[in-house]
């Protein structure tokens, strides 16, 4: 059945939604991108009215993915979660997610290689809690080897795990030393083969600085 927009009016409470009105009466709210083509007098079919609001779907939508984007990158799978949390359905979900991608917007191999060098530069942790955490994130398989691809062995990050975490335990005995440095290490997912001998470095360089104090 065909409907006359007799009325579009901007919500008071959001100036960016604009109500529309079929025969005098509210029908619907619209995203004012989606309205803007709109006009009084206009006549509409279900079908069409269908349509705007499925592309009003997608707009908000977008709005949504796009502050939860802000504050830092995500993996596709965060963003996907997100927007059912909001209650979007799948196939407005995937509409998102395509656009996204496609204003370069998402990648999952950025988001990888940011969380690798991420981690590595301030919380260094070992290849497989790297693997562990991607995989959590919803990142798949190649996506997360590529970028561990590109990270230092587990020798380096472990040694630079070490030294930052030292500093904390420069006067304490060599047994202590050992223990709570190794299970840091640990605790970061490194191998006891990989431990074993970095706990021995660090406390020989640390040794060798207080020595010189």
């Amino acid at each position: 059945m065909d409907q006359t927009i007799t009325a579009l009016k901007a919500q008071k409470r959001n100036p960016n939604r604009i109500n529309v009105y079929l025969d005098g009466e509210f029908a619907f709210g619209l995203n004012r991108l989606v309205a803007a083509w709109l006009k009084v007098g206009q006549v509409i079919n279900e079908a069409k009215a269908e349509t705007l609001r499925k592309q009003d779907s997608e707009e908000t939508a977008i709005e949504k993915a796009l502050r939860f984007l802000g504050p830092r990158q995500r993996s596709q799978a965060e963003v996907e979660q997100r927007l059912t949390k909001y209650g979007y359905d799948a196939a407005t979900i995937a509409e998102v997610i395509d656009r996204l991608k496609e204003d370069h917007l998402l990648s999952d191999d950025d988001f990888a290689a940011m969380w690798v060098e991420n981690r590595s530069t301030f919380r260094p942790r070992s290849h497989r809690m790297l693997k562990l955490e991607l995989k959590q994130k919803g990142v798949e398989e190649n996506i997360v080897q590529k970028a561990l691809d590109q990270a230092q062995d587990d020798e380096t990050l472990a040694y630079m795990a070490a030294r930052k975490y030292a500093s904390r335990l420069s006067n304490l005995e060599w047994q202590i030393f050992q223990r709570r440095l190794g299970g840091f290490l640990s605790r970061r997912g490194f191998s006891y083969e990989t431990v074993r001998p970095v706990v021995k470095q660090v406390w020989e360089e640390v040794s060798l600085d207080r020595d010189h104090l």
